[in-house]
């Protein structure tokens, strides 16, 4: 096997990158290929010179943005993808069950199971943990610099403090029929279940089956949203009076104004509508060896 490792320069997670040089050797693996970029937004480019000289498997070093950076360069690629969480995101990584340890990251990559995973695609961009537009959009930029701290209450924070943000009109239709028209604050399309922090807002909801799973927040008004942000933090989503879901495999929305989105916890612009798909089976990632009556991830 001949391994690259695509790494985010910036992010850090033990040792840093030279216990994962360290690790690595140890583990046979003595000169991979090894590129490391300053921003994600370079990894495209790192993943496609790996991918031309010949790199069997990918080892991702970064958080979400960067996975879902690689994600994209593998587009018609069979070559695996392994993930060393080491970013302050690493959503796509714990829901695969793969632990912030760089010697447990680099027994999966090697000695760990090959799974077939579904992406999304959101106006033809893919997403390998969530895509969302509204309120969540402008609670995640919030609060990025408070969750490592706060955990689950840096959400709910900085979810007060966007409650002035006023709702939207949408029309969502899911496989072509029309699912939901009228008010929401949050439109949410989920490729797994938890998705902020260890929260699970989509309670069974698996990267394999084929499905989005998506989500509206129709809450308007502080009341009603600090009702919905405090339920979705203690985990109970699926309860709130204020949340719709259900799942399907094309989403199309279209709304009365621009609001902000946000791909694997990264804010970006605005957008007025905007299409989401599946791609089933699309990537393969190095996962956790499968235990017996489990299958060593979600």
């Amino acid at each position: 096997m001949k391994p690259a490792v695509v790494a985010h320069a910036g992010k850090t997670l033990g040792g840093g990158l030279s216990e994962l040089r360290r690790t690595l050797e140890e583990a046979g693996v003595s000169e991979p290929l090894w590129i490391e970029v300053p921003k994600s937004k370079r990894a495209p480019r790192a993943v496609k010179r790996a991918l031309e000289e010949g790199a069997e498997l990918i080892l991702a070093w970064g958080g979400d943005g960067m996975v879902r950076r690689c994600v994209n360069a593998l587009e018609d690629s069979q070559v695996p993808l392994a993930i060393v969480p080491a970013g302050t995101s690493n959503l796509f990584a714990t829901n695969l069950g793969i632990e912030r340890d760089i010697a447990e990251a680099v027994r999966v990559a090697l000695l760990g199971d090959r799974r077939r995973l579904d992406v999304g695609r959101f106006n033809g961009e893919r997403f390998a943990v969530m895509a969302g537009a509204g309120f969540d959009a402008a609670m995640i930029k919030g609060a990025d610099g408070l969750k490592e701290r706060l955990g689950r209450a840096a959400y709910v924070l900085c979810g007060a403090a966007e409650l002035k943000t006023a709702s939207f009109e949408a029309k969502i239709k899911v496989d072509g029929t029309r699912w939901y028209k009228g008010p929401a604050s949050c439109i949410l399309v989920g490729n797994v279940g938890d998705l902020f922090g260890g929260i699970e807002v989509f309670a069974g909801a698996r990267p394999d089956d084929g499905l989005l799973d998506v989500g509206v927040l129709t809450a308007e008004g502080p009341v009603q949203l600090v009702r919905a942000v405090a339920r979705t933090a203690l985990g109970s989503a699926e309860k709130s009076p204020f949340v719709r879901a259900t799942q399907g495999r094309k989403v199309r929305v279209k709304l009365d104004r621009k609001v902000p989105y946000e791909l694997d916890g990264g804010d970006r612009t605005k957008v007025k509508s905007f299409k989401v798909d599946i791609e089933p089976r699309a990537i393969t990632v190095c996962v956790p060896r499968a235990t017996r009556g489990g299958s060593g991830a979600k």
